[in-house]
């Protein structure tokens, strides 16, 4: 086929310069998408007839690949650059637990509740693990056991699967009492990749691919495509967390700066650590660099965390303020005694603020300027966050007609505003802690509203 240029493209859009796609024309999408920098599908309006044009010859240099159905189904891969400052990476990387099939019911069911309730809330945004990874280790077993252990967990949680069994026999009981809910199967090797690819054909689900070098993963990736299976996971199976590493950035590189299509495919690896503490360095590294997929063995919540905060900073997009809807927030039940404090509308910022004035046990209004998703400090130095923005943001809100006391209290980083907010608007204007650590105390023992 053809190389499509941008022009060319361009001809195949809409060509409304709508902006739905993040640039600002379609000329400007057109050239990214010839420059394999972005996907066709990254513009909502792209007709079916345009995506049949461009054809596998324009296709993005990594496959997108989805495992389980409904609200819970997990997209992997699809990425289009190696480093965030380029351009945003699209989908986070996915985080799985195992559970041992092995486990009695019982134990099998405090498991999968466990990983269940491993679900946090974050500067506004609910994050947790993705998948339950169910392991079989009775090897040459007819699988009976194995599919009961599945068919339970599928039972007792709504994440999507990951079956661990490289034995086909054992898997294929197991899949099928599973069928619908488009399970992730690991994994097809040289010894088994023909049946395993039958399996993968037969039930429409992603299949993972694992070979001890990165030459036979291409070889083997090529032999299951030609079975007719196109939603590959790639394996680099390597022995340890460097090795680990190296594959998984050579792979990036060759599939997106080559385009090197038996490579442009979504990774996973396993955690291989002694210690709690080191597996989530471990699993850190990898969601670094650059694992579609992590596979943990453990499941405490103070080391998942760390893990799922490292995930959403990394897959923040960089091109969009990340902000919250400058208004009026209640924290608690605030009435006509309660404190007004202002801040910014950067997300970060305004959850920290929320979670302190929640600590502290007094309930408050915060009143939420529009500083166009700028911290405190950077708002302030450019111009966004002045005293005639915050006058007119609680103003509009109202926050004075709420309360009897007419106090507002300002972050004390801005103290300099103090006095012109005070004159322009006749309110006491109190200097609140320049941390936000410091306002629990702050509102504990300093705030009256008298």
């Amino acid at each position: 086929m053809k190389k499509l240029t941008g022009i060319d493209i361009y001809k195949l859009l809409p060509k409304t310069n709508c902006g739905d796609c993040r640039f600002p024309t379609c000329m400007a999408f057109a050239m990214q998408v010839a420059a394999k920098k972005v996907a066709l599908e990254q513009c909502p309006h792209a007709s079916a007839e345009a995506k049949a044009a461009l054809g596998e010859a324009q296709a993005p240099p990594m496959r997108t690949v989805r495992i389980g159905t409904g609200e819970k189904e997990l997209v992997l891969g699809g990425e289009t650059v190696l480093f965030h400052h380029e351009e945003k990476f699209h989908h986070p990387t996915g985080l799985a637990v195992k559970v041992q099939a092995g486990l009695s019911d019982e134990e099998l069911d405090r498991r999968v509740e466990k990983i269940n309730g491993l679900r946090f809330v974050r500067v506004g945004q609910e994050i947790g693990v993705d998948l339950v990874a169910v392991e079989h280790q009775a090897q040459g077993s007819d699988g009976n056991r194995y599919a009961a252990a599945v068919e339970r967990v599928k039972g007792r949680t709504k994440l999507p699967l990951v079956l661990l069994c490289p034995d086909p026999k054992a898997l294929a009981p197991a899949l099928e009492a599973v069928a619908e809910g488009r399970s992730l199967i690991w994994a097809a090797t040289p010894e088994n990749w023909e049946e395993m690819s039958a399996l993968a054909a037969k039930y429409k689900v992603p299949l993972a691919v694992r070979a001890p070098t990165l030459e036979g993963l291409v070889e083997l990736v090529e032999r299951v495509k030609g079975k007719g299976v196109e939603d590959l996971v790639l394996d680099p199976g390597g022995k340890g967390l460097l090795e680990n590493l190296t594959r998984l950035v050579l792979i990036r590189r060759l599939a997106l700066e080559k385009t090197f299509r038996p490579l442009g495919y979504p990774t996973m690896v396993f955690t291989n650590s002694n210690s709690p503490m080191e597996e989530a360095a471990e699993a850190t590294a990898y969601i670094c660099k650059y694992g579609s997929l992590v596979v943990l063995n453990r499941a405490e919540s103070w080391q998942l965390l760390p893990l799922l905060t490292v995930r959403q900073n990394i897959y923040t997009d960089p091109q969009v303020p990340n902000a919250i809807e400058p208004k009026l927030y209640e924290v608690g039940a605030p009435n006509e005694e309660s404190p007004v404090l202002v801040t910014t509308n950067f997300a970060l910022t305004y959850f920290t603020v929320e979670g302190e004035v929640e600590n502290s046990k007094v309930p408050a209004y915060i009143a939420v300027v529009n500083t166009e998703g700028l911290g405190v400090l950077n708002a302030y130095a450019d111009d966004k966050f002045t005293a005639e923005r915050i006058i007119k943001a609680v103003k509009e809100y109202g926050a004075m007609e709420k309360v009897r006391h007419k106090k507002l209290i300002i972050p004390g980083l801005v103290a300099v505003l103090k006095m012109e907010i005070q004159e322009e608007t006749g309110w006491e204007v109190i200097v609140g802690p320049e941390d936000a650590a410091g306002i629990p105390a702050f509102l504990r023992n300093e705030w009256s509203p008298n």
